[in-house]
């Protein structure tokens, strides 16, 4: 099988246009599959959340927090309500930073250390898949 070269570029541009993770493509009993970075997922029994962060290669002092599921994030825990994070708060490890929503059910995402919000990447009502980075720390 010769490696099509020209659709593996286009799939490595696809991952870093929609924030993806990995993607895979398959056509007829040819398939290919890409990914990016190393992930950590901490599965805590006691609320059921799933935590991801990833490490931000280009900037050495930044965590990137990503969405353990696909849904609809929300960052307060009901409309009008006060957001659980805002840019320059400081957060502490296991502190929820917002909520997403799969299937009708809310999954609360924590922290996955302490730091400070440097940027929030989604918007309240946005839908996420995942893996996708939600917020960095620094």
């Amino acid at each position: 099988m010769k490696i099509d070269k020209k659709l593996i570029k286009e799939l490595v541009d696809n991952l870093e246009e929609f924030n993806l993770t990995e993607l895979e493509y398959q056509d007829g009993d040819k398939r290919i599959k890409v990914s990016k970075g190393s992930t950590i997922i901490n599965n805590n029994k006691k609320t059921n959340e799933t935590i991801t962060a990833n490490k931000d290669t280009s900037k050495e002092n930044e965590l990137s927090v990503k969405s353990p599921i696909i849904g609809t994030v929300y960052l307060a825990a009901e409309p009008g309500a006060k957001k659980f994070i805002e840019v320059g708060d400081k957060i502490k490890k296991g502190q929820t930073i917002m909520i997403v929503e799969a299937m009708k059910t809310m999954n609360h995402v924590s922290s996955t250390s302490d730091g400070v919000v440097t940027k929030i990447l989604v918007n309240d009502g946005q839908p996420v898949e995942f893996g996708q980075s939600l917020i960095i720390l620094k």
